[in-house]
């Protein structure tokens, strides 16, 4: 039930804070159909969008909801871009005042964070917890059993409550965190019977009342933060864990005594259970740090890191789709050794920035000789692209398309020498 209240005018409404959340939220969804709709008649929406606002007569907007597959099968809501707006409104009032009381080592979605970051700490935790390998030391690694789907709403808003008196900022904090999403959505590309085969914990179609928060939503990563930071300060100041280390509902801990970590994870369920109504997963590992920590897609070792290989299997997975694409639009192999290579601009630019994307994981870790085999087995890509030390780029790069077609020619004979360019 959405609070009903009359809100008085605030300074955080402002046309000009809606219009800076509207440029922070349109930074990556420029070109998607509801940002388009939204921009067409922009003066109008952030007018309306203030109005509602002030007026506390705000209503959210009807979510998308649709599954990925990669890395795992699960659903998402995605906000309408509207929505998303008041979203980077409300997150971009609150996280200063919260990054305070977080913890540094906590990793998802803050800024000067992020997966590669914690890596590296985790990394260096290795090297500290074993004297640089001098010496034995374990790791406890243990994630919350479907957090985001037994999420208690009311215990967050009792949390935010504790440390937010502002009357308006309350009621837009209820009005995002008890909309039902699950009451007005759209589905795209699945429909029902498929998300009621999902499991209870992965599906809020299948959520006890009161509990979950979308996967998809700024506000549903920062409130993440903000309700397992009670986890963090127990773990902190209450275990006194000195390697500890959260991404989102993933926790690692290391100590050099294995009675330890077991006496750790036996409290932090205890603490989840009681204070934060969650359980944590079956999957639990306790291990020597000599064996690798699989963690954010890499192999953690003190003294190097390695690519977990399901990365490496994504990546073949998209090179083999894009050669079948090629060969459906004429690439073949003659037997005199000719090739003949497509140049499908929107496959290729497609394919560059999966690549670039890919590089970006696989260069902070070992794999020159991981990189080699791939060029090896993928070896069109020599023809359309150069390697670079963290990057690829077009080999020829894209002509401009008011060239006349003599200009055309001259410029493919120019930057592919050997080649016979046939231009249709």
């Amino acid at each position: 039930m959405l609070p009903k209240t009359k809100v008085s005018k605030h300074p955080l409404f402002s046309l000009e804070n809606l219009y800076q959340a509207y440029r922070k939220c349109r930074r990556h969804k420029w070109n998607t159909h509801n940002a388009m709709l939204f921009e067409q008649n922009l003066e109008e929406n952030l007018v309306s969008l203030h109005d509602g606002l002030d007026s506390g007569s705000y209503l959210p907007s009807r979510s998308l909801c649709f599954l990925v597959e990669k890395p795992k099968l699960r659903e998402i809501f995605a906000a309408d871009f509207r929505y998303r707006v008041v979203h980077h409104v409300l997150v971009g009032y609150l996280e200063p005042q919260w990054e305070r009381r977080f913890i540094h080592d906590s990793y998802a979605c803050r800024r000067g964070k992020g997966t590669h970051k914690g890596v590296e700490r985790l990394r260096s935790f290795t090297r500290m917890a074993t004297a640089n390998g001098s010496k034995m030391a374990w790791y406890l690694q243990l994630d919350v059993k479907g957090f985001f789907i037994n999420f208690d709403r009311n215990i967050l808003c009792q949390r935010l409550k504790t440390h937010e008196k502002d009357p308006t900022i309350l009621w837009l904090i209820q009005v995002i965190l008890f909309t039902e999403v699950t009451e007005n959505y759209r589905f795209r590309k699945a429909s029902r019977q498929d998300f009621e085969c999902l499991p209870e914990h992965k599906t809020l179609f299948k959520a006890s009342t009161g509990c979950g928060l979308p996967i998809g939503n700024l506000t549903s990563q920062f409130f993440a933060n903000v309700y397992l930071d009670a986890l963090d300060q127990f773990a902190k100041h209450q275990l006194k864990a000195r390697f500890y280390l959260r991404y989102c509902d993933d926790l690692v801990l290391l100590s050099e005594n294995r009675e330890e970590l077991a006496e750790w994870e036996r409290e932090n369920e205890a603490f989840l259970s009681t204070h934060l109504g969650l359980r944590l997963n079956e999957h639990r590992k306790l291990r020597p740090v000599s064996d690798g920590i699989d963690f954010l897609g890499y192999i953690v070792r003190p003294d190097y890191l390695l690519v977990r290989g399901r990365v490496v299997d994504a990546l073949r997975w998209r090179l083999r789709q894009t050669e079948d694409d090629l060969i459906q639009l004429g690439m073949k192999n003659f037997p005199a050794g000719r090739m003949v290579y497509p140049w499908p601009w929107i496959l290729l630019e497609r394919t560059r920035q999966c690549l670039n994307s890919y590089l970006a994981h696989l260069e902070k870790a070992s794999c020159y000789r991981l990189i080699w085999k791939i060029r090896e087995r993928f070896f069109w890509l020599e023809e359309y692209f150069q390697w670079q030390k963290e990057k690829v780029v077009y080999r020829c790069p894209i002509p401009s398309r008011s060239m006349r077609f003599v200009n055309q020619k001259s410029w493919f004979k120019r930057h592919l020498p050997g080649h016979i360019p046939l231009i249709r």
